[in-house]
């Protein structure tokens, strides 16, 4: 939690952001992620300064845990000092001890954003889906907060001017917003009606222009000029070596297998899998993960 000190911005964790989406279609399927369409609701986490302290925060644990549908799962919420926002024991269950920064008992608006990633990580627990590190099993957990449908509480609670600072989670406020937009994109949302936080605008239209370039590259027919003429010169290398070489770092990339037989290699722009296709003009694929079709000029 960043709380008066300085906030990250920008993208420095993306791969592991879409290693955690892939993870999340492959360990849950399609059809369950498509469960989730509707995203948590403004009102029913709705947190107002008259509230008595514990009694609202059951209830909005108790949503949470309804919206990832966990109907056995208790969650039991105290206060303390501590330096993260929250924290929860993961147990065999059925019940489950979160506690919250003291912090929130003056700023109750973010208690919502704070069970939000405390509740998914029950909800990652019960599914034994997790990644190696600590820091990159956060990202899997805020990628999955927001995937499915709670993670707008998590933008939402960024909050940045001249004098003081606020930000939830492991991601950048961009990240978040970029998870948003994919989201968005699949469902067709917008999340953005939700933010009361001025600051959660601008990082999500920058998480947004960033999901809608992964729809437009090559070899997808919605790629512009310049990516569709730097696909033709790396394709003439990959059939001929003398051509002259590709620049690198494009997410695409050409195998010849069986010999003589062209393929590309790309990663949906959905969930991310890579999906290899022949290179023989137009090719319609459908990623057999997430179910998108996609028109492609190979």
């Amino acid at each position: 939690m960043a709380n008066g000190g300085p906030v990250e911005h920008g993208f420095p964790h993306l791969e592991t952001v879409r290693e955690a989406v892939t993870a999340l279609y492959r360990r849950l399927s399609y059809d369950t992620v498509r469960t989730f369409s509707a995203s948590v609701a403004p009102v029913d986490v709705a947190f107002c300064d008259t509230d008595d302290l514990y009694l609202g925060t059951q209830r909005v644990a108790h949503e949470l845990v309804r919206h990832y549908r966990l109907p056995d799962a208790r969650m039991i919420v105290s206060f303390r000092e501590m330096t993260h926002a929250a924290n929860v024991e993961l147990t065999a269950g059925p019940e489950y001890f979160v506690e919250l920064n003291d912090r929130f008992r003056t700023h109750r608006r973010d208690i919502g954003a704070a069970l939000a990633h405390e509740v998914m990580h029950v909800y990652l627990h019960r599914l034994d889906l997790s990644f190696p590190s600590t820091r990159d099993n956060e990202i899997l957990t805020d990628t999955a907060t927001t995937y499915l449908g709670a993670g707008w509480l998590l933008l939402d609670a960024y909050r940045e001017d001249a004098a003081s600072s606020q930000k939830l989670g492991y991601l950048t406020p961009e990240e978040f917003g970029y998870v948003l937009a994919k989201r968005a994109l699949v469902f067709g949302e917008d999340p953005s009606v939700w933010f009361t936080s001025p600051q959660a605008y601008t990082a999500y239209g920058k998480g947004l222009a960033l999901a809608r370039r992964d729809e437009q590259q090559p070899p997808l027919t919605a790629a512009g000029w310049a990516g569709r003429r730097r696909y033709a010169r790396d394709r003439r290398h990959a059939q001929d070596p003398h051509a002259p070489g590709a620049a690198g770092g494009d997410p695409y990339s050409f195998t010849a297998q069986p010999p003589g037989q062209l393929r590309v290699s790309f990663p949906c722009p959905t969930c991310h899998q890579r999906i290899r296709v022949p290179v023989r003009g137009r090719v319609r694929a459908r990623c057999g993960l997430c179910r998108t079709v996609l028109e492609c000029d190979t």
